[in-house]
């Protein structure tokens, strides 16, 4: 029996690239298949969501997942990421120091339980962080085999110092946002959001998706351009950045 991106509760967005929304936080993990490769956007909130994910993503297209871009990092959407043993793992450049550095994996664990994560489920999550392999300085393309090739770019800082989207080029193409969208709520802006650059990061996602795009926000329904437009000039009167 064939298995359904409805099935299991994803929403497909595009040929072979899809979503799901996680409880709770609402946390968004993606999905974009080529031939014999597997590339799922974000991790969950701990090793037993991200392992889900995993295994949901095997199903869905009869490969085990290779590749793992995490957009930034806060905990609903690195936590699980240790669960992703055999998979190349990506980020924006910096983000190697965030999850390694002591001080800062504390930070990661202390937020979760604040937010409502149970203390030992955080603590075996924060205990089993790694850097990722691979840092995105600038652009990195990704080649999935089958035509499918992913854009990763360093588009950050804004919601944190290392914000990195991912670009599915196809018809529509689709964009992977982040935290650097929101659609549920307000985007959140902690103490380590470089709120002065949100905006130009934003300008960023726009030039990288174009007019016609698909644009998946990390919390929240799918949105167009018009909204992540609006969204970079309420962002601009918010923290009084110069247009």
């Amino acid at each position: 029996m064939t298995v359904t991106w409805e099935d299991l509760g994803w929403e497909r967005v595009a040929t072979g690239v899809g979503r799901c929304r996680l409880p709770v936080w609402d946390c968004t993990a993606g999905l974009v298949a080529g031939e014999g490769a597997v590339l799922v956007i974000d991790a969950g909130s701990s090793l037993a969501e991200g392992a889900k994910v995993r295994a949901q993503a095997r199903a869905l297209t009869g490969h085990r997942v290779t590749h793992l871009a995490l957009t930034h990092p806060h905990f609903d959407h690195v936590f699980g990421a240790a669960a992703f043993t055999d998979a190349e793992v990506f980020g924006a450049v910096g983000v190697d120091a965030v999850l390694t550095r002591a001080r800062d994996r504390e930070e990661l664990r202390a937020d979760a339980v604040r937010n409502g994560l149970a203390a030992p489920t955080a603590e075996e999550a924060a205990q089993r962080l790694a850097p990722p392999g691979h840092l995105v300085s600038g652009e990195w393309t990704l080649d999935l085999g089958g035509g499918r090739q992913v854009l990763l770019a360093n588009v950050g800082p804004g919601h944190t110092a290392h914000d990195l989207a991912v670009l599915v080029p196809g018809d529509p193409e689709v964009v992977f946002c982040g935290d650097l969208v929101e659609e549920s709520g307000e985007p959140q802006a902690g103490p380590d959001a470089v709120a002065s650059h949100w905006p130009a990061a934003l300008d960023r996602l726009l030039d990288l998706g174009g007019e016609d795009a698909v644009y998946v926000p990390g919390h929240g329904a799918v949105v167009d351009a018009a909204f992540v437009r609006a969204q970079r000039d309420a962002l601009a009167a918010r923290f009084g950045v110069s247009r």
